[in-house]
């Protein structure tokens, strides 16, 4: 990649400042329906409604100690980036509920709009360089040390976290929740590409 290709730290910062908003905002609607998500951030949220803890708090702690195994894969750099997205999107979900209410979203809305969120969000900050971190990473090492596939690696926790959840909520909650998945991987899936975006 030629250095006219990179972003610039201008360029980085409005990127990661875009994706950490977005996030922040489909986040909070994750957790004002009741709605959990794959990875961490659905461990995040399950441990935060079974314990009342603060979602942000459980969040960002159960983020940390994968910034290492990030450091190993993807060199400093990456890991400082990510640290960044990383408490910056855990202070948004803190202050965001004081600055945005809901009175009424209807759960399939809910469940798509979180889903579009987090997917431009995710999206956003891989092209600047960072991450919202987390079990993900781990995938990718495993798969470069043995060869199984980050996706598959993925696809299993997931649906054992489902499946665990399953047994503290609800049917119909888990159901959303498996539709703003399904959103956010395919927009993911659609627009995740290197064949198109070439910057980094």
């Amino acid at each position: 990649m030629s250095p006219s290709s990179r972003h610039s730290a201008i360029e980085d910062a409005q990127g990661i400042a875009f994706g950490v908003c977005m996030a922040a905002v489909g986040m909070h609607i994750l957790t004002y329906m009741g709605f959990i998500a794959g990875q961490t951030t659905g461990v995040a949220a399950l441990i935060s409604y079974l314990t009342g803890w603060p979602f942000s708090a459980v969040y960002f702690t159960i983020s940390l100690p994968f910034l290492w195994f990030g450091y190993q894969r993807m060199g400093l750099a990456f890991t400082l980036k990510t640290f960044l997205c990383v408490a910056l999107l855990s202070l948004a979900i803190a202050i965001l509920p004081r600055w945005l209410s809901f009175s009424h979203i209807q759960p399939a809305f809910a469940a798509i709009l979180f889903g579009i969120l987090f997917g431009i969000a995710a999206l956003a900050v891989v092209r600047h360089g960072g991450s919202f971190g987390g079990i993900s990473i781990l995938w990718l090492i495993l798969q470069d040390r043995t060869g199984f596939q980050a996706g598959y690696a993925q696809l299993i926790f997931d649906a054992v976290l489902f499946a665990v959840s399953l047994l503290f909520l609800d049917w119909h909650i888990l159901g959303w929740s498996f539709l703003g998945a399904a959103v956010f991987n395919i927009f993911l899936a659609i627009n995740h590409r290197r064949d198109r975006y070439i910057a980094t």
